[in-house]
């Protein structure tokens, strides 16, 4: 697989296979993903593996946690508005990973399993979560976001799938805490990776993507 297959055919994979990853494999993807640039070569990015017993420890913790409707505290805010073509695009989004899983948007019960799964991490035998230094600024953030598109490439190429989860790092603190990691340790996002499983209903809907037109102005 080359560069521009791998970029053109990824996509987010929310259903895996109980078939662990081998650690050979895994250490492969990272090492792949450390060549990732960053700001005056500082690379930032700190990162916890997470498989087996340990996993689905902390997926129970997270899952009572929202179970018990414990308020997300997450160290990068989420936003608050978005701007219109943005904001269509993701309820456009969020509509038709509802239709896939046959979820009525009413059904409380159906909504609250859709989002357990996330603390499930869709099954993936695999869990990264990625950290930074909290006194790096925006350029880390910047930074963390091509080193996560290099592991999701990198993982691709070897036949293995992730989904970037921003909602797993809705409780830092509980997720400092049950690895022991420093309070000065921002939590940025998580990552599933697994072997995915295609027959999913949640593997049924890719997304979509708007023309380079809307978003391109060209100059001569």
């Amino acid at each position: 697989m080359d560069i521009l297959e791998g970029i053109e055919t990824r996509r987010s994979i929310r259903a895996f296979t109980s078939t662990p990853i081998p650690q050979a494999t895994l250490e492969r993807i990272l090492i792949t993903a450390s060549k990732s640039p960053s700001y005056r070569n500082t690379q930032p990015w700190e990162v916890a593996v997470m498989t087996g017993e340990k996993k689905e420890r902390l997926s129970n913790i997270l899952c009572e946690m929202v179970k018990a409707n414990v308020a997300p505290n997450p160290d990068l805010p989420t936003p608050e508005i978005w701007p219109p073509e943005l904001d269509k695009r993701a309820t456009e989004h969020g509509a038709r990973r509802f239709e896939a899983m046959g979820v009525d948007r009413g059904d409380t019960k159906q909504r609250l399993e859709m989002r357990l799964d996330n603390f499930k991490f869709y099954g993936a035998p695999c869990m990264l979560f990625l950290f930074i230094d909290s006194t790096l600024t925006p350029w880390s953030i910047f930074d963390m976001g091509l080193f996560s598109q290099s592991i999701l490439l990198a993982a691709h190429s070897l036949g293995i799938g992730g989904c970037l989860q921003a909602v797993v790092a809705a409780y830092p603190d509980a997720v400092r805490e049950f690895l022991d990691i420093a309070k000065t340790k921002k939590l940025i996002i998580g990552i599933s990776l697994g072997y995915p499983d295609l027959e999913a209903r949640a593997n049924s809907h890719p997304s979509t993507r708007v023309t380079i037109d809307s978003f391109v102005r060209r100059y001569a």
